[in-house]
């Protein structure tokens, strides 16, 4: 086993780094207050080759792998959970489900104007009474002829409103309960295609988050992705990759929170001493710091495995759980600490204990990844 990262991951770490705090950390309450998508931000990570890094230098993308991706978007949510989660979303959900089981027309149409972000990708699975059961989605794809006529409602779209391209999985056969689900591409401006409400949400505001409307949309044939009833297989491969991103989501955040309360502790006085003079608080900081290393491990070895080509899927769900819980208990210590200025918007805490709940939520919850990894655990 290597525990280290190469010198070229190191570098990125660097880079990622120095671009978060130089061209994100300046604007996080901004955009956080007026729930402002960072459309300019996002361009820019485009041009640095990171909404592109999974995927091949012939498909335009940086050619890296999941280890140089967690490295991305944990470095990007350690300033700003909001931009690493509009990167995961438009890399291992929608670019990746295209990359995955796309035709080759399909990739070469899509995946080098996702990677450059010319175009910005949305990926729709969740309905409104459809969520942790995804087998019971409602929206429906007819073939007519050449065409696929799509109808119904998505819920909870990260970069829904400013999507470009949409994946969206419909159901194709009533009958076949999960193996009846297809994947479609839907382009912006595509007739009976629209983006329905914003969401106004308790954290990771500067995300946009909305529901996707279908109205009798017509797309071509060749606009199936994948196998006709093979949309939830698929889905649930993409899902594997999805979870190690969420899991980097959370190691970020829970990071950015640990180093938020680690300063604080050493700036704040009371009886006569920095508070991290006392052994309550040092226990707090030493749990958190352990915590985040175990996380991160976990989450190394998913990513290690995915770049390995191996199946992930109880490795990604336990990273996912463990990583987003310990975000979460990270960003309530990290208030606790700073006392009452952790309940106040001039210290980044409040932020971090808003926006890390998302993780223990999206892409399955933490009760949907205990299922799958005791499902994968009884297999055995």
């Amino acid at each position: 086993m290597d525990f280290q990262l190469s010198d070229e991951q190191q570098q990125l770490r660097r880079t990622v780094r120095e671009f978060a705090e130089r061209e994100i950390l300046p604007h996080v309450m901004e955009w956080d207050e007026a729930s402002q998508f960072p459309l300019e931000t996002v361009k820019h990570l485009g041009r640095l080759g990171l909404m592109g890094i999974l995927f091949p230098a012939e498909y335009g993308g940086a050619g890296m792998g999941y280890i140089e991706y967690v490295i991305a978007i944990e470095e990007l949510s350690r300033v700003d959970g909001s931009v690493g989660i509009i990167l995961a979303a438009h890399t291992s959900l929608c670019s990746n489900h295209i990359y995955l089981v796309g035709s080759e027309e399909q990739k070469r149409r899509y995946i080098p104007k996702l990677a450059t972000a010319e175009f910005i990708g949305a990926w729709g699975l969740t309905e409104p009474g459809a969520g942790s059961d995804a087998g019971s989605a409602r929206m429906t794809a007819v073939r007519k002829g050449k065409s696929w006529v799509l109808n119904g409602t998505k819920t909870f779209i990260t970069n829904g409103h400013y999507a470009d391209v949409v994946v969206v999985l419909a159901v194709t056969d009533r009958a076949a309960h999960t193996h009846g689900l297809s994947g479609f591409l839907v382009e912006k401006g595509t007739k009976g295609f629209r983006p329905g409400k914003k969401e106004n949400k308790l954290g990771l505001r500067a995300s946009d988050t909305a529901e996707l409307i279908f109205e009798d949309c017509v797309v071509p044939a060749e606009n199936l992705l994948g196998k006709e009833g093979d949309g939830f297989i698929d889905a649930m491969t993409v899902l594997d990759g999805g979870r190690i991103s969420i899991a980097a989501l959370s190691l970020g955040m829970a990071q950015g929170a640990f180093e938020a309360a680690l300063k604080y502790s050493k700036q704040r006085k009371q009886f006569g001493r920095p508070i991290s003079d006392f052994q309550a608080i040092q226990w707090k900081l030493a749990d958190m710091a352990t915590e985040i290393d175990a996380a991160r491990m976990l989450t190394l070895r998913a990513a290690s495995m995915k770049d390995a080509g191996m199946k992930t899927t109880q490795e990604s769900s336990m990273a996912k759980l463990y990583a987003s819980e310990v975000a979460v208990r990270c960003a309530n210590e990290s208030v606790q600490i700073h006392g009452g200025y952790g309940f106040i918007k001039d210290y980044p805490a409040e932020k971090y204990y808003r926006d890390v709940k998302l993780c223990t939520i999206g892409e399955g919850t933490s009760e949907i990844q205990r299922m799958v990894i005791a499902r994968q655990l009884l297999k055995e």
